[in-house]
């Protein structure tokens, strides 16, 4: 199996990169949603950052890779104390996935060759610690999209059917991609993501040649192409880990609280999941630039990202919501 092009070595889209390596300082932000042209490296930017961050300790045979023999379900009937290394796991939900295949369901084969009731873990028991991640977003089937509404509310999945009563964890960090000419996102789903990018093809002919001959190089010699970009990943990789050890010392002032309160109210945002949302990612940001305090300047940077997609539709106002939010946070940081 070829290995993943190199997060360094994706072209251009900052934004995006910036988002994504967010998620892996602090999971708790909520995802990704990158909407866009096809062909732009969504999917490659999700894979590539995964194969970036180091393997996760789990309990060997554990199916929701659990980091302790205790956290491990009942029903997965774990008798080890084991400890094995997986890469981080990235899993695909397909559209047109069922129910079943998400949540899991009841082990048919088992029930009929020994007749046992047993579990069969579904792509959420899979995702768990890891990425969830979702193409053509916009057009998941509703039943699906009030599924992952419920589990990502809790970090829980439930599944009460057939008999069977089956709880485990499944936090995961969501990553969603779209193209917005195909079908908008409902409300609730698009709320649930943390960050948002929006992501063009490159429109500068040296970056369309650079990111060609890139993937050029990848196609005829994945080995020494990934050799050529493994330090800048180290680099990257190093920069998450210092920074997941820095985020609890990171302080936020009330002057910064206010703020972000301040941006929401100029903005409109509903609720309050806006500024949790701004605060938490420039604590990652400041995290990750390797400084213990946030700044105006973190949350200029990162306000598009926290707030764009969050924005009341206006229908006196034709600029896009990055331009506006990048608009009100000149008028209120000024």
């Amino acid at each position: 199996m070829k290995q993943p092009f190199p997060f360094s070595a994706i072209v251009g889209q900052d934004d995006m990169k910036t988002a994504m390596i967010l998620t892996a300082v602090d999971p708790g932000i909520g995802g990704v949603l990158v909407f866009g042209d096809r062909g732009t490296g969504k999917s490659t930017a999700v894979r590539a950052l995964a194969a970036l961050l180091p393997p996760i300790e789990v309990i060997k045979g554990c199916p929701i890779n659990s980091a302790k023999r205790g956290d491990c379900p009942d029903w997965a009937e774990i008798e080890t104390d084991v400890i094995e290394e997986r890469p981080t796991p990235v899993i695909d939900l397909p559209l047109g996935v069922t129910e079943d295949r998400v949540v899991g369901a009841l082990d048919i084969e088992r029930a009929l060759t020994r007749g046992e009731k047993a579990f069969e873990p579904g792509l959420l028991a899979r995702a768990n610690r890891g990425y969830l991640y979702i193409d053509e977003v916009n057009l998941l089937e509703d039943h699906i999209v009030d599924l992952l509404l419920d589990v990502a509310q809790s970090g829980e999945n439930v599944v009460e059917r057939e008999g069977l009563s089956i709880r485990h964890a499944a936090r995961f960090v969501l990553v969603g991609s779209g193209n917005p000419e195909e079908g908008e996102l409902r409300p609730q789903l698009l709320d649930r993501f943390g960050l948002s990018v929006e992501v063009r093809s490159p429109q500068n002919v040296a970056e369309r040649i650079e990111v060609i001959r890139r993937r050029d190089a990848y196609e005829r010699n994945p080995a020494t192409f990934i050799k050529r970009y493994r330090p800048d990943d180290a680099s990257i990789r190093a920069a998450i880990l210092d920074a997941r050890a820095r985020l609890n010392k990171v302080k936020a002032g009330d002057e910064i609280l206010g703020d972000c309160a301040e941006l929401c109210l100029a903005l409109g945002s509903d609720g309050l999941r806006g500024e949790l949302t701004l605060l938490r990612a420039a604590r990652a940001l400041a995290a990750y630039d390797g400084v213990r305090k946030v700044t105006r300047t973190h949350l200029r940077r990162i306000a598009p990202l926290a707030l764009s997609h969050r924005l009341r539709r206006d229908p006196l106002d034709e600029a896009g919501s990055s331009t506006r939010v990048s608009r009100t946070v000149e008028t209120v940081l000024a």
